[in-house]
Formats: structure tokens, sequence, C-alpha cells
């Protein structure tokens, strides 16, 4: 999926309503939306012990990228991948999430 060209900058004033279109034209709204709401479930999509050394860093074409604070924590996360997926999905009412991938950032 190609990424949308940005118009030029030419120093004008932008309204609000043209600058929240063309965020919601670009998806980038809408993602930032379900990511809030996917790290507001966090803890009920994979347990209050794992949420705590782990969180939704971004949501990027259907892949959700989630940030683990040790290598350790990255491999318990892929082995429960297709489970994250399921109930992130179900969090946010929708197949959303296909992928899930994992990076390591100690805290």
């Amino acid at each position: 999926m190609a990424r949308p060209v940005r118009p030029e900058r030419s120093g004008e004033p932008e309204s609000i309503g043209s600058l929240l279109g063309r965020l919601q034209g670009e998806g980038t709204l809408e993602a930032g939306m379900r990511l809030g709401r996917l790290g507001r479930a966090w803890p009920a999509v994979v347990g209050e012990r794992l949420a705590k050394e782990c969180m939704p860093a971004a949501l990027q074409h259907r892949t959700l990228i989630v940030k683990a604070t040790s290598a350790a924590w990255a491999v318990q996360l892929r082995f429960l991948s297709t489970e994250i997926c399921a109930r992130a999905n179900e969090a946010l009412g929708g197949s959303h999430v296909r992928d899930v991938r994992v990076v390591v950032e100690p805290p």
C-alpha cells in the first residue's frame, strides 16, 4: 500500500477541519484511535502480569507492533501471538489485527 502524497507546506494557516479530514483520509486518525482503545484494554488482551512487561506500540497495515521489556517476554508474546490477535480483535470489535510483531525495548 503506497503512502499518500502530502501537500507541500505553504506557510498559510490550515483549518482544523481540513487537517482532520486529511488525517482521516490517510487512516492516521483511525489507526491512532484503535491503538488508544487497544491500550486501554491491554490488560484484558494479554493478562495483568504480561501487560506490565509489554505494551501496544503501533498498528500498521493490520500488524500490531508490541514493545516488550526483555527478550524473554518477547518470546512469550510471540508464543501467544495467535491468542493476542484474537483478543485484540475482540477488544476492537472487528478484524483489525492480522499479525503481531514483537520488538524488545528495555525500560
